[in-house]
């Protein structure tokens, strides 16, 4: 009998874990399990208007290794796509402007220029930045990057590039877990510019794409993981929740399915590739300290409305879209241009142009309290009034809700990813990983993926006994 894993949780971070594990060691038996009646976590396609497209997700950063990597070992790696060179605009102060360049997400660097985006004074400011103090193990991005190149670049540059990644707010998310590159550049001593400047490419250098894509969507990237699983024989359950985890002399017990119905997977190995709150209600019998940690993590929800507008009434579309500073109080926070952004949508139809905008930060509710039609119907006014042209009805519109769906990496994150790491590791056998942790975006999750998958190859006994290896 090979060595069993469990992995509970069905999204990207479960799914490459899993793909790892068998790449290094196709001898294990693996099952795959996800409470939802789909795999793909937060990774999820639908069609609009005749075209299928990413209704989450939709984009992994460029520079991911370990994306790049799994993409060629799926036989993805000709289907890779960069966003066409069309520029993406903040839509701030009822007018759109670039989005600055030589910035680190929005902090601006020597030769970034914040001139309309910001007004005179504002600019002036943010080309003076005061010291950087370093007088707490932590500090909110509103209070770090406030304090140093003032608040309208807080507002009107980073919030609304941070928007897009982890929907919070610039009052509680920190610096040291949003931007860890930056807050090590700083606490390093120095002018602020200066470590900014380290942390961009010479002003020589050619403009790379920033974000990467699937010709087909983000959602291939999902399919290609299952039926590589399915191939190499692992046992792929959906619709299956994890109820509770059981120690064994010789490692894990998961318990599954209905109350009335329980089942019973025997596991060597655990990996919980859970959203922190599920992670922390599986973990309150076994490391107390870490189901502490893992349940002070909070997760914003949001809303993404994709529409297909008639292609013969749809006035051109400036840029690839926009992004709209929380400040302002609007009821979206960006728009894609998805026909305008990547080539392979527009290519997927004549008749339809597709975009989609997206609502919801951490804290508001009453944003998100309305039906799919009022929601649709207040994006395009919005995008309408951001463009300056009236647009046409819709020919097909889906609505994505994304209920408790970005963890929120407030201050004292990186104290409390450190607390569950230190206690799951007193356990052998059983590892975690996900978005909780050390980034919410693809790559991150991919990297952590790749990350654990090592580490239990690495703890696995070269005889024949299942039993781990204490680490």
């Amino acid at each position: 009998m090979g060595h069993r894993v469990v992995v509970v949780g069905g999204g990207l971070a479960g799914l490459a874990t899993a793909h790892h594990l068998l790449q290094g060691h196709p001898g294990l038996e693996i099952t795959v399990l996800d409470g939802g009646d789909r795999f793909g976590g937060k990774v999820r396609q639908h069609d609009v208007g005749g075209v299928r497209v990413d209704v989450g997700a939709e984009s992994v950063v460029a520079s991911s290794v370990a994306a790049r990597d799994l993409f060629t070992d799926l036989g993805l790696a000709e289907q890779v796509v960069h966003p066409e060179p069309v520029p993406a605009a903040i839509w701030s102060r009822g007018r759109r402007w670039p989005v600055p360049g030589r910035t680190f997400m929005g902090v601006p660097g020597p030769g970034s220029d914040l001139t309309g985006l910001l007004d005179e004074g504002e600019a002036a400011r943010a080309a003076q930045p005061a010291p950087f103090v370093l007088d707490e193990g932590d500090l909110t991005v509103a209070d770090a990057v406030g304090r140093v190149w003032g608040r309208a670049v807080v507002d009107r540059v980073v919030e609304p590039l941070l928007g897009g990644v982890y929907a919070g707010r610039v009052e509680r998310l920190s610096l040291r877990s949003t931007m860890p590159a930056l807050w090590a550049a700083l606490a390093a001593g120095g002018p602020a510019d200066r470590a900014v400047a380290g942390l961009l490419p010479p002003p020589t250098t050619a403009p790379r794409p920033r974000v990467m894509g699937l010709v087909g969507g983000i959602g291939t990237l999902v399919e290609a993981l299952r039926h590589a699983l399915a191939g190499a024989g692992a046992r792929l359950l959906d619709s299956t929740m994890v109820r509770r985890l059981e120690r064994t002399p010789t490692g894990w017990r998961v318990i599954a399915g209905a109350t009335n119905a329980e089942v019973a997977h025997e596991a060597d190995v655990v990996v919980l590739a859970t959203p922190a709150t599920p992670t922390s209600r599986l973990l309150a019998g076994h490391a107390s300290t870490a189901a502490t940690a893992l349940a002070g993590i909070d997760y914003a929800s949001m809303a993404v409305m994709t529409v297909a507008l008639p292609a013969d009434q749809t006035p051109d579309l400036p840029g690839s879209g926009f992004l709209v500073p929380a400040v302002d109080g609007r009821p979206i926070k960006a728009s894609t241009f998805s026909a305008s952004k990547w080539a392979w949508v527009r290519e997927a139809s004549t008749d339809v142009v597709l975009l989609r905008a997206s609502a919801g930060r951490a804290g508001e509710v009453a944003s998100l309290q309305r039906d799919d039609d009022d929601l649709v119907r207040g994006a395009l006014a919005e995008i309408s009034s951001a463009v300056g042209a009236p647009l046409p009805a819709p020919v097909d519109q889906h609505v994505q809700r994304w209920g408790g769906g970005l963890p929120q990496y407030d201050l004292g994150h990186t104290g409390r990813v450190a607390a569950v790491r230190s206690a799951v590791a007193q356990l052998p056998g059983l590892e975690v990983t996900g978005a909780a942790y050390d980034g919410v975006g693809i790559g991150a999750v991919l990297t952590g993926a790749a990350t654990t998958a090592t580490t239990i190859l690495d703890a696995l006994p070269p005889s024949s006994t299942t039993e781990m290896e204490p680490r």
